[in-house]
């Protein structure tokens, strides 16, 4: 039964993506009342492509997360504690909100690398030392750049690459200082993380891997930063944190839940207490945690469909990560570096670019694509299907696309079942269904994840006649 009504309330801690998603998802249905409770002063928006506001070619009204009027947003709220005897969350004025049931959608915090005299003895970062996490984290960023003429990223995974190039394209000499041995190393093999650092390099961002930075050294109005290598940065005017990262579980420990690396879940995203579910980032579900917009999306999809009374039951997600960046393009399917089966590989630094698939029992099981990402929608789709390829279809995918004059582009030719986008789960039939990039995004959510399929959605609408001089497309 609900508590004081008709409707099942759902308290949401959280306003990130995952838990937009659900409360898009459970809103309107006249089953439940959502509560929305964030803690950031804003109203929820799209982190992933917090970089490209940084770059400058996204504006931040842009990155704002739709949510039905139904929803209960309530901003600048933390929850502090669960009393889960009583059904009810504590808020830090003490206040309580009641809940029939509970999502904890807390997402991940950022931990700081281990260098010393990166905190202040007031316990403040060093003012120039920035995180990059939520949006005023960038609009602190980005109002520092002006005055910037150096800076340093620490950390080379996804993020730290976006925030790089950003750097970067805003004309800032920049360097990335990547502690493993190559690039990307949580997603990529040595030879893709190579020609991502040529390409980085060519484009004027310098890159230095196997080295972790150890010191923070004030040196007047700039800074040292010393690598336990013997080199040290210097006259640096930013240092940006993008390395480490991990699951937000304090709330869920207080409250007596199953934690491991992050709030245990079964495959219904249930946690140890029935009434409390979690998804996102902060969720584990096996051994594994994630870190990507489609299997939080996933999740949220799963739950709602769970707490309508459907049987669903969610056992994990497929990888998909995507590289949003200004000349810089990178796909990861599966597990590349994990996956076992016969690799197909063709590799070419002269012109930045890295194919690479994992077949196994004729199936594309895993696949890195770096550098050119024209047959991603492709090599998507058999991923997806599970195809079983011919002899030499996988050497043949690797191969770039060379369309005939006339011949329809890679995105036009794609059948109507094949997934454009990974985020939201998009097929290329749906985008063409839509009447305009408006109607795409408001009715499927493609290119409102990482971005990376907004290209592949304005081929597409492109490809129609009577769309084909649409303006107001997104680069």
């Amino acid at each position: 039964m609900s508590r004081g009504g008709t409707l099942e309330r759902v308290v949401v801690v959280g306003a990130g993506m995952a838990a937009v998603r659900l409360a898009g998802d459970l809103a309107g249905g006249g089953a439940h009342d959502v509560v929305l409770l964030g803690d950031e002063p804003h109203a929820p928006y799209n982190r992933i492509l917090l970089s490209a506001v940084l770059e400058g070619t996204h504006d931040p009204a842009s990155l704002a997360l739709p949510l039905p009027d139904e929803v209960d947003l309530r901003t600048g709220t933390r929850v502090v504690e669960v009393h889960r005897a009583e059904r009810e969350v504590e808020l830090a004025d003490r206040t309580r909100v009641g809940y029939d049931r509970l999502v904890l959608a807390t997402g991940s915090v950022p931990t700081l690398p281990p260098i010393r005299g990166l905190v202040r003895v007031d316990g403040r970062l060093d003012d120039r030392v920035h995180a990059f996490r939520s949006l005023e984290d960038c609009r602190r960023l980005d109002a520092a750049v002006p005055a910037a003429r150096r800076a340093v990223v620490v950390g080379g995974g996804l993020l730290g690459l976006q925030v790089a190039r950003a750097l970067s394209v805003r004309g800032l000499a920049t360097e990335v200082v990547e502690g493993g041995e190559h690039l990307l190393r949580s997603q990529v093999g040595p030879a893709a993380g190579s020609v991502l650092a040529r390409g980085l390099r060519r484009l004027g961002t310098t890159v230095c891997t196997g080295a972790r930075a150890v010191r923070l050294t004030p040196t007047g109005d700039t800074c040292r930063l010393s690598l336990d290598n013997g080199h040290a940065l210097e006259d640096l005017d930013l240092v940006v944190l993008t390395a480490g990262g991990r699951p937000s579980t304090a709330l869920a420990r207080r409250a007596g839940l199953a934690v491991r690396r992050g709030v245990v879940v079964d495959d219904r995203l249930r946690t140890s207490d029935e009434r409390v579910h979690a998804i996102g980032d902060c969720a584990q579900r096996g051994d594994r945690t994630t870190g990507f917009v489609a299997p939080a999306w996933e999740q949220a999809e799963v739950l709602a469909r769970h707490l309508r009374g459907e049987d669903r039951s969610y056992e994990g997600s497929r990888v998909v990560a995507r590289l949003r960046a200004t000349d810089l393009d990178v796909a990861v399917l599966g597990e590349p570096e994990r996956a076992e089966g016969e690799v197909v590989e063709v590799t070419n630094p002269v012109v930045g670019s890295h194919r690479k698939l994992v077949v196994r029992d004729g199936r594309i099981v895993a696949a890195t694509l770096v550098g050119d990402l024209s047959r991603v929608g492709l090599v998507t789709q058999h991923f997806d299907r599970g195809t079983v390829l011919g002899p030499t279809e996988p050497a043949d995918l690797l191969l770039p696309e060379r369309p005939a004059a006339g011949a329809p582009s890679a995105a036009a030719a794609l059948p109507d079942d094949a997934e454009v986008c990974a985020c939201a789960g998009v097929t290329a039939g749906r985008v063409r269904a839509c009447s305009s990039l408006a109607d795409v995004t408001a009715t499927t959510r493609a290119t409102t994840g990482c971005g990376g399929c907004a290209a592949t959605v304005r081929d597409l609408l492109a490809a129609r006649p009577s769309l084909s001089s649409m303006e107001g497309t997104p680069r």
